[in-house]
């Protein structure tokens, strides 16, 4: 908005509004502030080559074309016998030039040199040795599906029969607690949440409730509620099993929720 302004020899707004810039920018935190930030850079850098090329300076812009006249005339050139004898060639006499025109500017360039220039090959310094081959690494041939097939199925049947195995023999041996306290003691019954509660640890409590729905599954023991709509868990007598397999469409499947703080 204030671009002639700005523009102006007489002022200072430029560098004043890069000086606040500068304030502003050490609180910028977000990418849009930093991109506003570069925003104003690029627009402050155009003002100030405008401003910069309106200046007037006392120096004298260099010619490269008066340069080379100048140049010319010191190692000096003959335009008059040049002209005057167009059939000569420029072999005779280097082009216009003496022979000693090279050797007079380089004794005149000699004085502003403290030392020889460097002396470099154009083509490198040393000769390229050609590249070394690479050995070629053989690879080792890649085993073929049916050794894969039948190792990885083999691997996970091992796995598997042990984890079932584990599994069998805990609940077989909830099983044969819950059938021995029913003969000790065949008339009181037994809490569900009594028997599989460990008081000293929830994870334990989670695999007692697994263990025993596989029990519950197949039949060897029934669930209940008490007269406090609370679970209570018995065994299952052989005729009673062998009924239930028969009627397996009546059994029910129940979802127990329990967390941690009711655990507790």
């Amino acid at each position: 908005e204030n671009r002639e302004d700005m523009l102006s020899s007489k002022t200072n707004r430029l560098t004043e509004a890069l000086e606040e810039a500068n304030k502003l920018f050490s609180g910028v935190s977000r990418a849009r502030e930093a991109a506003l930030d570069a925003q104003f850079l690029v627009l402050a850098s155009n003002l100030g080559k405008e401003k910069a090329s309106e200046l007037h300076s006392e120096m004298t812009a260099f010619d490269s074309l008066v340069f080379a006249e100048d140049l010319l005339t010191f190692m000096g050139i003959n335009r008059i016998e040049g002209e005057g004898d167009d059939s000569d060639s420029e072999e005779a006499s280097g082009g216009f030039l003496p022979h000693n025109a090279w050797d007079k500017l380089g004794a005149e360039a000699e004085k502003y040199f403290r030392r020889a220039p460097c002396f470099h090959y154009m083509l490198g310094s040393f000769k390229s040795d050609p590249p070394v081959p690479r050995q070629r690494i053989e690879r080792q041939r890649k085993t073929t599906r049916g050794e894969i097939k039948q190792a990885m199925p083999a691997q996970l049947k091992k796995m598997e029969e042990s984890h079932q195995e584990a599994t069998e023999k805990e609940v077989e041996r909830i099983l044969g607690l819950l059938q021995t306290h029913f003969k000790n003691d065949p008339d009181t019954p037994i809490s569900f949440f009594d028997l599989v509660i460990d008081p000293n640890s929830f994870a334990r409590t989670v695999e007692n409730i697994f263990h025993v729905s596989f029990i519950i599954r197949d039949g060897f023991a029934r669930i209940k509620l008490d007269d406090d709509k609370l679970p209570m868990i018995e065994p299952t007598k052989d005729n009673e099993r062998k009924e239930n397999d028969h009627d397996a469409a009546a059994r029910n499947q129940v979802v127990l929720s329990l967390n941690h703080q009711e655990w507790k």
